[in-house]
């Protein structure tokens, strides 16, 4: 009997590894594909000037029609790209920790982050470990130290490129939105400074037809802090939208 497939596709400076946790919950049921990213894991690096286009591009090559597509911040970015111009690929959309046009506050504190990582790329991790898994955090020690590690193991030149399109690419994509035509949901973390609800809230607005969740007490690294709850909220919405009878 065939199933459902689903693609997985990480952040930026992060790779494959982060969906560690959630595959547990999902791979009994679902054929699982783990995409990296152009500079991430072991694929080659980005060039400097990376487009969103381009990564999405990158990705097409590598995804089979009718896929579930789970995009985690950067990946969500991309991930929205391919719901908007391949939606041959793409089954279902769902955005995990994105953000969405992010108002001037928000474009200004990205770039200031921006700004830091070329200046400081140890500083930078260090401040993303720290919003992400802050002290009394449930994450096992382990976990939190794997993260650190494919940070740090970033070329910093491809992953400020990257960055920049994190940074910058919500606006680009923020008025193909409203064009996107498969099945869709956002879902963050009640506690994520940087991809709020809020933002979420905005990326259902904008999308037709998409619905949206907030688990309650998350911050960004839904994946590893609470895998158990984003599998829940994905399986939901795939047995919704499943093409496997």
């Amino acid at each position: 009997m065939s199933r459902d497939r689903i693609a997985l596709i990480h952040g930026v400076g992060l790779d494959g590894s982060m969906w560690g946790p959630l595959r547990e919950f999902l791979e009994p049921e679902y054929d699982v594909q783990v995409l990296e990213l152009p500079g991430h894991g072991r694929r080659p690096q980005a060039p400097v000037g990376v487009t969103l286009a381009e990564l999405a591009a990158d990705v097409a090559e590598r995804l089979e029609p009718d896929t579930h597509l789970v995009g985690f911040s950067l990946g969500a970015l991309v991930a929205q790209h391919l719901a908007r111009f391949r939606p041959d690929l793409v089954a279902s959309l769902v955005s995990v920790g994105s953000v969405c046009a992010r108002t001037s506050e928000e474009h200004a504190a990205v770039m200031l982050r921006l700004a830091s990582a070329e200046s400081d790329f140890p500083a930078t991790v260090e401040a993303s470990i720290r919003r992400w898994y802050p002290g009394g955090s449930a994450v096992p020690a382990e976990l939190v130290e794997a993260t650190r590690e494919v940070l740090l193991s970033n070329d910093p030149k491809s992953f400020l490129a990257c960055y920049r399109v994190f940074a910058t690419a919500d606006a680009e994509i923020a008025a193909e939105l409203p064009l996107i035509t498969v099945p869709s949901h956002a879902v963050t973390g009640e506690l994520d400074p940087g991809s709020t609800p809020e933002m979420s809230a905005r990326l259902a607005a904008a999308i037709p037809g998409c619905t949206y969740s907030v688990i309650s007490g998350a911050r960004h690294m839904m994946p590893v802090e609470r895998p158990q709850e984003l599998a829940n909220t994905l399986t939901a919405f795939f047995k919704e939208h499943s093409h496997v009878h």
